[in-house]
């Protein structure tokens, strides 16, 4: 009896549920986490030894990011009939991210104002010590302008972006080149095959480069410990666990609720779906390593190429809900602190800044403090010098943030799917509840990819 491809596929997905626990990768990345910690408690200078793994992990990651961001956005939006449906997914996808921006923010601003935390610190901004990296950031952020990320999605070269690791002039790039392949007809076939064939090697590499994740995990948290001490949570505390809680409760409740409410799945279910891609995002300390990952399995759950395509690597520059709420949290306690009262419509006024301030920011290495300095530098009634309040701090908070950021991207990638009718959704409640075996890996993505682009030619070959 001849077995179907769909035989083949199931074959390989029940082959992939029999993998033994201690090779499955986020169990490696979990003890590799734990590990790291305990080197960096233990052996401070040991585990800042350590960076130099971590790091180069990380760099890794971010080569082939823009690879494949811009060869997943071209594949799909080259597989869409109607590019005015792309157009149309864009503006939902941009609404959606507003929206989501403000809520998080309001959300950040009313746990500040509830709890006042900063009142009491009486910190004089004259007094604060603004050397090194922070510096940095705060001269960067002063002669960052509200408009600059309209003009910056332009980029100087073609592949500049790529080498700078601008994953917003990836999208433009990306976005432009896949709009003239359909332009141009039979011509661009040819090239959209190349772009599935290639699309298959980078995730080849990718492949590769996972294998160490954990050893990635190990050097990034031993490195964070080490450095900083456990000793640093203790000093702010109670801003950590205020952050920690409102983003936990931003997460279940807001976006738990508009999953459930609208695309009718389950929040919990899609933790324990992606909990490798947590696991090393927790380890990292940055939602970028992730990203790969996020789009792979959101394909597999039911979600058409295309809009994945389209809304993740768009997200991670437009969708940060982690970040929205660390910048209005942290923008009210450096106010408390250093004694500058705040009126309901000066905060209001904040926020409105800071929904500009935050795009700018976007893709910039120390980017949420650049984002804060140019908020509080353009208000000008907090004095920027008091991100100095924060900054020992920013590590532990670091990890929340980029978590919140991939939870975010997440949900709505699938909340833009389901409006734009782009995903299945029985395919979808079926993988979340196990039953449909364990997504392909990133290599076999890459070949269901590639197939369609050889198919077509194929057709019209004939």
């Amino acid at each position: 009896m001849t077995q179907t491809p769909d035989d083949e596929r199931t074959a390989r997905a029940v082959g992939r549920t029999a993998k033994p626990w201690y090779r499955q990768l986020y169990v490696q990345v979990l003890v590799a986490i734990v590990v790291g910690v305990v080197v960096g408690w233990r052996w401070p200078d040991v585990g800042t030894a350590m960076e130099p793994i971590g790091t180069t992990f990380i760099t890794a990651m971010k080569m082939l990011i823009g690879p494949i961001v811009f060869l997943t956005i071209i594949g799909g939006i080259a597989g869409v009939a109607d590019l005015k449906r792309v157009g149309l997914t864009g503006i939902k996808a941009l609404t959606y991210f507003q929206v989501g921006t403000i809520v998080a923010m309001a959300a950040g601003l009313v746990a500040i104002n509830v709890f006042r935390l900063g009142e009491g610190v009486h910190a004089d901004p004259s007094t604060l010590d603004t050397s090194g990296d922070a510096a940095e950031y705060i001269e960067a952020g002063e002669h960052q302008q509200w408009w600059e990320f309209l003009t910056h999605i332009v980029p100087d070269s073609f592949f500049g972006p790529f080498v700078e690791g601008d994953i917003l002039q990836v999208i433009f790039l990306a976005v432009i080149f896949a709009i003239a392949l359909k332009a141009v007809g039979t011509a661009g076939e040819p090239i959209i095959e190349g772009v599935g064939r290639l699309t298959e090697v980078v995730f080849k590499v990718l492949s590769y480069v996972m294998k160490v994740a954990p050893l990635g995990a190990f050097g990034a948290m031993a490195y964070a410990i080490g450095r900083f001490g456990l000793s640093t949570l203790t000093s702010l505390g109670s801003l950590i666990l205020l952050f920690y809680v409102t983003s936990i409760l931003f997460v279940v409740v807001v976006l738990g609720g508009v999953l459930a409410a609208y695309v009718r799945l389950n929040i919990f279910q899609l933790f324990r779906y992606f909990k490798e891609e947590y696991l090393l995002v927790l380890g990292t300390s940055t939602a970028e390593p992730a990203l790969p990952g996020l789009m792979r399995k959101l394909q597999h759950m039911g979600v058409e190429r295309s809009t994945v395509g389209l809304v993740v690597p768009t997200g991670y520059s437009f969708n940060l809900d982690g970040a929205a709420i660390y910048l209005s949290l942290a923008t009210l306690y450096i106010a408390q602190a250093t004694d500058t009262p705040l009126s309901v419509p000066q905060q209001l006024g904040l926020l409105a800044v800071m929904l500009l301030t935050s795009k700018g920011a976007a893709g910039v290495a120390g980017g949420g403090f650049i984002a804060l300095t140019a908020t509080l530098s353009t208000v000008g009634t907090v004095p920027a010098a008091g991100i100095m309040l924060v900054f020992g701090i920013d590590k532990f908070m670091s990890e929340c943030r980029a978590l919140v950021n991939f939870s975010g991207n997440a949900v709505a990638t699938l909340f833009i799917a389901r409006w734009d009718g782009t995903l299945d959704l029985a395919r979808a409640r079926e993988v979340l509840a196990g039953g449909a075996g364990r997504p392909p890996a990133a290599t076999e993505a890459a070949e269901e990819q590639a197939r369609p682009a050889v198919t077509r030619n194929a057709e019209v070959a004939s």
